[in-house]
């Protein structure tokens, strides 16, 4: 049984660079993320969100409103989710799936021109894929070849009310 916390969604501030830097995750997770140490360099459009639990990063990933989007979706007002992960010390407790389900409204308030989230996932990647499919995301059918193979296209759409 997961154990539910009281997780929260925040852009990323220098304050949680030292925990986030001290991330790990076991090699086979790692070749389909990006750990947050290694996401220094952030372009123009790209927003780095930690995944909080009692005011401690758990978790990290990318949204990203670049030309990069595109290749995933023809939506002009879809974002790209990219890296997440979850401290692998923290792994089990559900944070990614509570974060993931948070995931809509956060982009609501905090980019509300946002009508959908992309993202792809690794077909061997089953774990990501079952988390995804259970917050609500959808294949779309579409495939891309990663640096490690096929990837699944997924996304959610975003109903402002």
């Amino acid at each position: 049984m997961e154990k539910v916390h009281d997780v929260e969604l925040k852009h990323f501030s220098n304050e949680y660079f030292d925990v986030l830097h001290s991330f790990e995750l076991p090699e086979e997770q790692g070749q389909f993320t990006a750990l947050p140490s290694k996401i220094l360099e952030v372009k123009e459009g790209q927003h780095r969100i930690v995944i909080l639990c009692e005011d401690e990063p758990v978790g990290f990933f990318l949204l990203h409103s670049t030309e990069r989007v595109k290749v995933y979706s023809d939506n002009p007002k879809a974002m790209l989710l990219t890296a997440l992960s979850v401290n692998h010390a923290k792994q089990g407790n559900g944070y990614a799936k509570q974060a993931m389900l948070l995931l809509s409204d956060f982009v609501k308030s905090e980019f509300p021109y946002c009508d959908e989230i992309v993202l792809a996932v690794n077909h061997k990647n089953v774990p990501a894929q079952r988390l995804y499919a259970k917050v609500g995301f959808t294949d779309t059918g579409k495939r891309k070849t990663g640096p490690i193979g096929e990837q699944f296209v997924m996304h959610l759409s975003v109903k402002n009310t």
